[in-house]
C-alpha cells in the first residue's frame, strides 16, 4: 500500500471515528517517521473549521483525507442553453 503524504495546505475532511469525525480542517504541520523497514508514518496538525476548538489538532495519515473539491452554487450554468 502506498502512503501518500499531504502537503502543508491541503484542505482534509476528517474520517477517524471519534467528535471531530465529518469537519474539514486545513494542515499546518506534517511531522513523518520513517523506518527503513517499512513506509513512513504520518501525523497532520490541522487546524479545523467550524468548532470552538481554537488550536490545531494532530491526526494519524489513516484519520484524515483530502478532501473533494465541491463546485460553487455560484457556477453560471447557462453556457449549454
Amino acid at each position: 500500500m502506498q502512503n501518500n503524504v499531504l502537503p502543508v495546505g491541503s484542505l482534509v475532511d476528517v474520517t477517524s471515528y471519534g467528535p471531530f469525525r465529518g469537519l474539514k480542517g486545513t494542515v499546518q504541520t506534517v511531522n513523518t517517521i520513517a523506518d527503513e523497514a517499512e513506509e513512513p508514518f504520518c501525523f497532520y496538525l490541522v487546524d479545523l473549521e467550524a468548532t470552538q476548538v481554537q488550536e490545531p489538532i494532530w491526526f494519524e495519515h489513516h484519520e484524515v483525507e483530502a478532501a473533494v473539491g465541491v463546485a460553487s452554487p455560484l457556477v453560471d450554468l447557462s453556457v449549454n442553453v
